[in-house]
């Protein structure tokens, strides 16, 4: 029996679920570049991402197809599951050797947990900036959602924290003992300040960005500058003053005052909106046959 293949495997997401609420909202944008970048520092993912990825020569395309893939881990129903799988499956042949020597295999546990687990403190950063701090309740919820989504990624099972107090405990450790100013992340970065606004993000997000006297490329660096943990900048040497704080708390203000009233259409991707409209339709169904 190994973690990867002979477990049984994990529930799909669902209404009530707060994956189910969050993964399709477009505010995760502002995050996933911050994620990126602590991903790729891990020196095992960096050589990876930066010897086979196209993140620099089509950066919304490659985002296009994460996120394809990523809402398709909440929204996809069994389909998620069989994502899962083609998911390991693909990065089966990612291996190689990096500029020092170091051996790397893109399913080497460590790292491919790593890329997961990302996901809990992004998610926390995410709702302290744009929207509503979770409560501790909320945090261990959530956190044991992020482990049913690893098992639906076929992340192995040891490499899960067993609570949110090990969980930062691990993440801590990894930015200390782990993480280190690779070029890559330097690249991410690079690429961060170059590029214009995702192609899907709603009009009213974007339109928060001009009093802030950021545009494009400069809003999607700051951003992920500024969500950022103070070690991570810390590492990588990049600058962070308390102005820079405050101008990026004004944006999350507005961003959290906005987001919720906009059209579900506007609020939410494509693959969530369409699954939050199905499930809906499918609860109508089964109440209109319990009367019947």
């Amino acid at each position: 029996m190994t973690d990867s293949t002979a477990r049984p495997d994990p529930e799909p997401f669902g209404p009530g679920d707060l994956l189910w609420e969050g993964m399709g909202d477009h505010r995760l944008m502002l995050l996933l570049g911050g994620a990126l970048v602590m991903q790729v520092m891990h020196p095992a993912i960096g050589a990876a991402v930066g010897e086979h990825s196209v993140y620099k020569t089509d950066p919304w395309g490659r985002l296009t197809r994460s996120l394809t893939s990523l809402q398709t881990w909440v929204y996809g129903g069994q389909e998620a599951i069989e994502e899962g799988k083609r998911l390991r499956e693909r990065h089966r042949d990612i291996r190689g050797t990096d500029s020092q020597g170091r051996g790397y295999h893109a399913l080497s546990a460590g790292p491919y947990a790593w890329v997961h687990l990302t996901a809990f403190e992004r998610a926390v950063t995410m709702a302290r900036y744009f929207g509503e701090p979770y409560t501790p309740q909320q945090e261990r919820r959530l956190y044991e959602e992020i482990v049913r989504l690893g098992r639906i990624l076929r992340v192995p099972e040891r490499m899960f924290p067993a609570t949110v107090d090990d969980y930062w405990r691990y993440f801590h450790d990894m930015v200390d003992t782990t993480l280190e100013s690779h070029p890559t992340a330097h690249d991410v970065l690079r690429t961060a300040r170059t590029v214009g606004p995702p192609p899907i993000m709603p009009a009213p997000l974007r339109a928060l960005w001009g009093p802030l006297g950021l545009t494009s490329g400069r809003v999607n660096h700051f951003v992920t500058v500024g969500t950022l943990p103070p070690a991570v900048r810390g590492k990588l040497g990049l600058p962070w003053t308390a102005r820079d704080e405050m101008r990026l708390r004004r944006l999350g203000r507005a961003v959290a005052a906005t987001v919720p009233h906009l059209p579900e259409r506007a609020r939410y991707m494509p693959i969530a909106y369409r699954a939050r409209r199905v499930a809906r339709a499918q609860e109508r169904l089964v109440r209109a046959m319990r009367v019947a």
